[in-house]
């Protein structure tokens, strides 16, 4: 069986078929052909840690991915990305577009580089650029399975110019509702529909070769949007991401689950799918027994964490179907804004007071009640067996993951770019 792994940077759930009035009906024809992930999350709301955590199947500290790959962050061992395990089993790994887990993408270990982009260009029109070339190689009739890496660098800032009046959007329910942020939103909107273009192209040229019924897709983003309170939290805004898989015979094609789902259970699905050997170091779970049928959930409850984005901000959380619990190991109590992206809605926030909001070192949401995460309550004496409980599990997880925030403040590695924290944009040239 082929792979085609379609990516984008941070969309978050911002697409039409999670409900949301963005102009995806490409995604929306994926999304009715596959399998729907209604609760689907990252194992980190900042890049390069979220992708690390996807293609190597472990947690991004455990992998040695605490930060951003053009920053100098890198993983401790690239022999465990994915595409080397497929390379041994005889894949045809190809890479076209953004990967953001190497300073180079040699240093991965696919056999074929289409193209790689650059991280962050000011050309939004290289993704549709790059589908062609994924198009291309599909029509040279692929002699060997294949393992297609796309990565897009749509919804990414600088957005490009709106082609959506934002008289008529409406912002994303953490902001405020006024015209700077219509106007983020309407460029956000605009954005996504190139990454939809690219979607519609690559799977007509996936129908028009005849490969359909020989390959699983998956299609996902690495976090949220990149606004405030969304992109580098551990809200569900941060951390939520748009997850379809379509492949062939799928008993729940058109079918959208609740059920809970990490970044890190795609590594094992796709061993599943291939009937190879599950590397050890694996900490997710295969969701091919739950699309075959033969279980109703994979998971209770899914870890997310913040290390380095920009600057550091230490942050750790455990989420069940009901519960979150997100702590911040440290007792800087101030919102850290060269880890929110340059935008208008940053830009209103900042002139508005953002630098007198204090932080929370811990909260705890009860999401059946309060799906927004703003009744933090950790005080309650009602809740204080489930804080208990979650507290005990995240601890139980760190430890078991050796995460090194157990030993104290973690420390850059050599030659890596850290803001200081008070930078007010991760452009501002103060570094650690």
């Amino acid at each position: 069986m082929n792979i085609l792994y379609m990516h984008t940077h941070d969309t978050g759930k911002y697409i039409s078929p999670y409900g949301f009035d963005a102009p995806t009906p490409n995604l929306m024809e994926l999304a009715k052909e596959g399998t729907l992930f209604r609760h689907a999350f990252s194992a980190a709301p900042t890049c390069s840690p979220s992708r690390a955590a996807l293609l190597t199947g472990a947690s991004p500290h455990k992998v040695g991915m605490l930060g951003l790959a053009h920053r100098g962050f890198k993983l401790n061992d690239y022999d465990k990305h994915i595409v080397n395990l497929l390379n041994k089993v005889g894949y045809d790994t190809v890479l076209c577009g953004v990967q953001h887990v190497a300073p180079k993408a040699e240093m991965i270990g696919y056999k074929k580089i289409l193209c790689e982009a650059e991280h962050y260009p000011n050309d939004w029109k290289e993704d549709i650029k790059n589908a062609e070339l994924v198009s291309d190689y599909l029509s040279n009739n692929p002699k060997k399975p294949f393992f297609i890496s796309f990565g897009m660098q749509n919804t990414h800032i600088p957005f490009p110019e709106a082609k959506i009046n934002p008289n008529y959007v409406k912002p994303p329910s953490p902001l405020y509702d006024n015209a700077m942020t219509r106007e983020d939103m309407a460029q956000f909107f605009t954005s996504v529909h190139i990454v939809d273009q690219c979607v519609g192209k690559i799977m007509r040229s996936l129908k028009e070769n005849h490969l359909e019924e020989e390959t699983l897709v998956i299609f996902t983003t690495d976090h949220g949007i990149p606004l405030p309170n969304m992109k580098c939290t551990l809200y569900d805004t941060g951390i939520g991401i748009s997850l379809i898989l379509k492949f062939p015979n799928n008993k729940k094609s058109g079918e959208a689950t609740d059920i809970l789902v990490s970044h890190l259970d795609i590594f094992p699905t796709i061993c599943d799918f291939l009937g190879i050997e599950k590397p050890a170091w694996l900490e997710g779970f295969s969701l091919k027994p739950y699309l075959d049928g033969k279980v109703d959930k994979i998971r209770e409850e899914l870890f997310a964490e913040i290390t380095f984005h920009a600057a550091y901000e230490p942050t750790r959380c455990i989420r069940t179907e009901r519960y979150k619990y997100i702590k911040f190991f440290d007792n800087y109590d101030k919102i850290i804004p060269a880890n929110i992206d340059d935008t208008k809605s940053k830009e209103f926030l900042l002139s508005h007071g953002l630098l007198q909001v204090k932080r929370q070192k811990e909260m705890l949401f009860d999401l059946y009640f309060d799906p927004m995460e703003r009744n933090n309550l950790i005080k309650e004496d009602n809740y204080k067996n489930i804080l208990r409980e979650l507290q005990s599990k995240l601890y139980d997880w760190m430890k078991k993951t050796n995460d090194p925030l157990l030993k104290g403040k973690v420390e850059k590695p050599k030659g890596a770019i850290v803001n200081t924290r008070d930078c007010m944009s991760a452009m501002e040239e103060r570094y650690e």
